[in-house]
């Protein structure tokens, strides 16, 4: 062996063998002077802080701290001056660990090494009025404490070791309240001058991290693991902890902090990062009253967040201040109103919008930005969209999109709209209300243009084709302009205002009143008749819902239960048979009911002036009507009406001028067809320069008697009389007709399919033998001279036959 390496080992031989001597003469002199020792260690202790330090005894354990010397205090106990008020013990501990600097023993001093804490408890206690058990470390006896503190003496703590350990910070003042079980907590600590440096690695389980212990706990329940790296500066009076990656439950998040421990401060900041972590995971480690509204939402894929959590130490405040970033990109984002997809936007949260405010959610802002997504097939964007006032909270923000209307489809509800062509522009700044995370109250501004339009109102069964419109919002109020519709071969051009339209499209639909002005050059009414019939049969609705069908059934409930004042103009319209120009109306759609307020048109040479309404019950309609006709061509006027659904005397059977006021009522069907046999009401009419073609009863009289008289074209001079509608029958009140032919009295009841009973008194006398009486009333007196017949027409078997009227007969029906 060489020379120099006997010397080494001989060397390191006698430095071992020194120091298994110190280790042993150390270990000698603590079990010698465990008391003292003990006593010299409380002594330090007590001498800095403001309460007592209890240690039961004091053990050695030789083998565990080698080079070093441990010890094991049992039944440790810190306790601050008001304990026996508050009975918040700040430490207890069954047994501690300490190992101690040999040499430091040696020569009469106590150095603590490493503290190794096991199955202890932990209690950071801040009563209502701000004192805290922790003020026991504030120096009671600086005097004392001079004299104990120098270079050899002071108490630096270097490794420290917690194992199952319950830590709680409970500050009744600021309602926090922070629980930790630890599970492990290594470290080492370094003390350079005025200061220290640690690295420690973290295990423990959060069982309360409240900020604010009435709304609930942040990280609730959650594991916390990592390594950390922590500072403290003697002159700030601060920790910090070094921004690095730390484990949340599954998820990796940066994390860093600022405490600032000085007397009366407790001020603290923590900066959060976390990238590519589900929205989900984010919203489980919040506080349960923010956590419960976050999952009304959902966002599909991971995304980037930063937060800050702020408390300056302001004792007026409960809350900290939290600002948050989130960057979501090329994201399915689902709202309770639907879905969001390949959505993108940068969004901040603040619970400070106002700094001269305080904290809380009436002075909590949303804001997002750059928000471009898909919403129900619809591109829309929002370069700036904000949320205020989380307790009343006030949504707005300016949305614009440009879409095919056809993307709707998929999206409405199946019986209520379906779209084929048209686009649709709109650019509307919103400011709405949030009630249970929905829109209410809105207000808007702006304008949607629809163009080429081919639109099915599938409730009323309407096709709109070539439609164009200009919907213009003005705070709650809405006007259309510029609108074009096409029905079949009807155009109408539309001007349309509805006063506050918003405020009563959500609450109460029933009071929307829009007023609404239509012309078109050439209308065919009949088009229009799906408005008369009943609404169409919804099927079943799927348990599937989104917003934009909810809208669409909220949409069809406020057209059928809002009312309508149609203002019409039209310079030619046709409704089956009936043509009429220059139509001037009034009409109103209110509930169920069609009102015909006021109706002039030309017709049939004349002018005819109604009004009325249609109750619309289903398949037959209740019908009012109350009309007045002005010099019209009669024959054209029965063949436009169908003879008003009587076959008794029909168009064809008549020519001259008709003048008559009307007052009736019965069924239409939703086609528009007046239903047979179903008209009430009277009819006084006045025929001018008029004649009876082909009039059965009066041609069957002719085969009877007069056969010799032209009974088959009668001209007749002007009459007066009234009708009384009644179902299946109409009474003929009784009527002096004076004609070519004859001159007869008539009166009676003429049944469409039985019933007829009609009382004719004939004078066989020629009107020809009259014609030169100049004096009416001679006139009349000699129209009834000579023999005159007592006829009746009565139906036997479905005929109409002529029997004689008895005069027993003709004096019972008197």
């Amino acid at each position: 062996m060489k020379r120099w390496l006997k010397i080494s080992l001989k060397i390191i031989g006698g430095l071992l063998v020194l120091l298994i001597l110190a280790w042993c003469g150390a270990a000698y002199y603590i079990n010698k002077n465990n008391e003292a020792i003990l006593a010299k260690i409380l002594d330090q202790v007590n001498a800095k802080v403001n309460g007592t330090v209890e240690v039961s005894h004091m053990e050695t354990t030789l083998l565990k701290g080698f080079p070093g010397i441990s010890v094991s205090l049992k039944n440790v106990s810190l306790r601050d001056s008001l304990w026996s008020k508050h009975k918040k013990e700040l430490f207890r501990a069954k047994d501690i660990d300490v190992s101690l600097n040999a040499l430091s023993l040696i020569i009469g001093t106590i150095n603590i090494r490493k503290v190794a804490i096991n199955n202890a408890n932990i209690y950071l206690y801040t009563d209502s009025t701000g004192y805290t058990n922790t003020s026991m470390f504030r120096t009671k006896d600086k005097k004392k404490a001079v004299e104990n503190d120098d270079s050899a003496s002071s108490l630096q703590i270097r490794i420290i070791d917690l194992n199952k350990v319950d830590l709680v910070i409970d500050n009744q003042k600021r309602f926090k309240l922070f629980s930790f079980y630890v599970d492990e907590l290594k470290g080492k600590i370094k003390y350079p001058l005025g200061r220290w440096d640690g690295n420690f690695k973290l295990k423990t389980k959060v069982r309360s991290f409240a900020f604010n212990t009435r709304k609930g706990s942040f990280l609730k329940d959650k594991t916390i693991a990592g390594n950390m790296t922590a500072h403290y500066d003697d002159e700030s009076e601060a920790i910090i902890i070094d921004q690095k990656p730390i484990k949340i439950g599954e998820d990796t998040f940066s994390i860093g902090a600022s405490i600032n421990i000085a007397e009366n401060k407790s001020a603290f900041s923590i900066a959060i990062k976390a990238d590519q972590i589900l929205y989900r995971n984010v919203a489980q480690i919040l506080a349960p009253n923010i956590s419960e509204k976050l999952f009304k939402f959902g966002i599909e894929k991971p995304m980037d967040v930063t937060a800050s959590i702020i408390d300056n130490g302001d004792k007026n405040s409960s809350d900290p201040l939290i600002n948050v970033k989130m960057t979501v990109k090329n994201n399915n984002v689902s709202i309770p109103s639907g879905e969001l997809k390949d959505c993108s936007f940068i969004g901040y949260f603040s619970n400070q919008d106002t700094t001269s405010k305080p904290i809380g959610d009436a002075n909590s802002i949303i804001r997002f930005y750059g928000l471009a997504a898909n919403y129900y097939n619809a591109p829309i964007r929002i370069d700036t969209f904000t949320v205020s006032n989380l307790e009343k909270p006030l949504a707005q923000g300016l949305i614009t999109s440009k879409f095919d209307l056809s993307k709707l489809n998929g999206s409405f509800e199946e019986e209520s709209f379906k779209f084929e062509k048209g686009t649709a522009d709109l650019s509307l700044f919103c400011q709405a209300d949030i009630d249970n995370f929905l829109f209410t109250k809105p207000v808007l501004h702006g304008k949607i243009i629809i163009k080429d339009a081919t639109i099915n109102y599938l409730p009323r069964n309407l096709k709109l084709v070539n439609s164009s419109l200009d919907l213009n919002f003005n705070q709650k109020d809405l006007n259309i302009t510029n609108s074009r519709f096409q029905l079949g071969k009807s155009i109408l051009s539309m001007n349309c205002s509805i006063e506050n339209f918003l405020n009563f499209y959500y609450t109460d639909p029933e009071k929307i009143e829009a007023r609404v002005n239509l012309s078109s050059p050439n209308l065919n009414l009949t088009e229009f008749m799906p408005f008369l019939g009943p609404r169409q049969a919804k099927r079943k609705k799927t348990s599937s819902k989104n917003a934009i069908k909810e809208a669409s059934e909220q949409l069809s409930a406020a057209l059928e239960a809002s009312k309508v004042h149609l203002q019409l103009n039209v310079k030619q319209a046709a409704y089956n048979k009936f043509i009429a120009r220059n139509l001037n109306a009034h009409i109103s759609l209110i509930g169920n009911g069609v009102y015909f307020n006021k109706i002039t048109v030309q017709h049939a040479g004349g002018h005819v002036n109604f009004s009325g309404k249609v109750e619309q019950l289903g398949a037959i309609n209740k019908m009012q009507l109350n009309a007045n006709i002005a010099k019209v061509s009669i024959k054209e006027f029965f063949y436009a009406f169908d003879n008003f659904g009587q076959q008794s005397i029909t168009n064809k059977n008549l020519k001259g001028f008709l003048s008559a006021n009307v007052n009736a009522s019965g069924n239409v069907t939703a086609k528009g067809n007046i239903a047979p046999k179903s008209m009430y009401g009277k009819v006084n009419f006045t025929l001018d320069k008029a004649a009876l073609v082909g009039f059965e009863p009066l041609e069957k009289v002719g085969k009877f008697v007069f056969r010799s008289r032209n009974l088959s074209n009668v001209q007749l001079e002007k009459l007066n009389g009234t009708l009384t509608l009644r179902g299946d029958k109409v009474d003929i009140s009784p009527m002096k007709i004076n004609s070519t032919a004859l001159n007869f009295d008539v009166k009676g009841v003429y049944g469409f399919n039985s019933g007829t009973n009609i009382a004719l008194d004939i004078p066989l006398r020629d009107p020809k033998k009259s014609a030169d009486i100049i004096d009416k009333e001679e006139r009349e007196l000699a129209r009834m001279k000579g023999i005159v017949l007592h006829l009746k027409a009565v139906d036997e078997d479905g005929e109409l036959k002529i029997r004689w009227n008895k005069k027993k007969d003709r004096e019972a029906n008197k």
